[in-house]
């Protein structure tokens, strides 16, 4: 059997697939319905590495899971176990995430880059790697909310506001033991680590109500749910922007922003060849067109232009014309920098850009600001 035949078999359901060649695993995932995120994986619109991961792979497995929170958790720990080849090939190792609990009198978790993690004390629990730290954030809020930690100054005799809406077990006003607190650490741990059997034998003793509302987590996970119903979570975002130096010569640049913080490493700028001087539309297209013959670097899964509806459209019909479904938003200056989006754009699209509106500001000033310094040096003309 195919693996498209294998993937429309799949159950709509949470869980993690994992795609391998031989006894090779090549990549690991983690979905909110498996059949629909792994047929994903057979459009034609991908980034040149899934392309090349799909066309290798030979077996797709999967693992079924209660909530989609089981399964990033899940996910992580197969991803740590194994390091498939696919989830870390051109990643930086510095950006992998990760949840840090120090052994202390009264620890929490912290999220923390690779490169932070030699901050910690070297018998810490370390879970991970993971994805995204919005979603990782998101994740937390979850388990908090059945394992409450403290964030606030121990004993400082004031209730923070997190104790007054139900996050902090009232480490602040000495509301609960040492060893209950570390009764919800261990637990948080043990949810980590996915050992999910004897967390729940654990807590059939010790705190029935905690085992209830985890058994129950599908209803909170809704939020996480939410996130992952966007396209890739908007990871990797491209801004784009046209600039004339001295009425001579125009420059496209291209940024890019991963996970919300900009990789200028993928940075590029492209001196504009064919298209008429101030004609910013056909400079547009000559560097999109550009950019995306370049197969080999990462397609984005977001894409923001420095301009309104005109530059929107016209983009999104250059992007239609070599098949490629990648969302396109604007951001208009004239409109108080208002989000713009060509015609039938999803509902779902528009409320993700609302969300990350922060990031896309920035991509867009960053974009701005790169197309005057750089081309000035003549960095990296393409």
């Amino acid at each position: 059997m195919d693996l498209i035949k294998k993937a429309k078999k799949l159950p709509d359901v949470p869980g993690v697939y994992i795609f391998s060649v031989k006894k090779n695993i090549l990549y690991i995932g983690r979905t909110v319905s498996l059949r629909k995120r792994v047929l994903s994986y057979f459009r034609k619109d991908l980034d040149y590495r899934i392309k090349e991961m799909v066309s290798i792979a030979q077996n797709l497995k999967y693992i079924k899971t209660d909530t989609i929170l089981e399964a990033i958790i899940l996910e992580a720990n197969l991803i740590k176990k194994y390091w498939p080849k696919y989830n870390v090939k051109d990643k930086d190792n510095r950006s992998f995430i990760y949840i840090v609990i120090s052994k202390s009198n009264y620890p929490r978790p912290f999220i923390a880059r690779q490169r932070e993690l030699k901050k910690f004390p070297k018998n810490s629990h370390i879970f991970g790697p993971y994805q995204s730290v919005s979603l990782l954030e998101t994740a937390l809020r979850i388990i908090r909310r059945i394992f409450p930690y403290s964030t606030c100054k121990p004993f400082s005799s004031k209730p923070c506001f997190e104790y007054q809406i139900g996050l902090c077990p009232g480490l602040c006003i000495g509301a609960i033991s040492k060893q209950d607190y570390q009764k919800n650490i261990k637990n948080i741990i043990l949810f980590l680590s996915g050992q999910k059997k004897r967390l729940f034998n654990k807590l059939k003793k010790e705190n029935p109500r905690a085992l209830k509302s985890l058994k129950h987590i599908q209803d909170v996970s809704l939020i996480v749910r939410e996130e992952l119903s966007q396209p890739k979570e908007a990871e990797r975002i491209e801004g784009y922007d046209i600039s004339h130096l001295t009425g001579k010569e125009t420059f496209g640049a291209m940024v890019v922003f991963k996970d919300g913080k900009p990789d200028k490493k993928e940075y590029r700028l492209f001196k504009i060849k064919r298209a008429p001087k101030y004609d910013d539309l056909r400079a547009l297209e000559e560097v999109l067109e550009r950019r995306f013959n370049h197969k080999e670097w990462q397609f984005p899964d977001l894409i923001m232009i420095d301009g309104g509806k005109p530059q929107v459209d016209f983009a999104d019909k250059i992007l239609k014309r070599r098949h490629l479904n990648i969302p396109i938003i604007g951001i208009s200056k004239f409109k108080n920098d208002k989000l713009v989006f060509p015609s039938k754009t999803k509902k779902s699209i528009k409320d993700l850009a609302e969300n990350i509106k922060t990031i896309l500001l920035k991509t867009r000033n960053e974009a701005h600001r790169f197309s005057l310094k750089s081309s000035r040096k003549k960095r990296k003309i393409i």
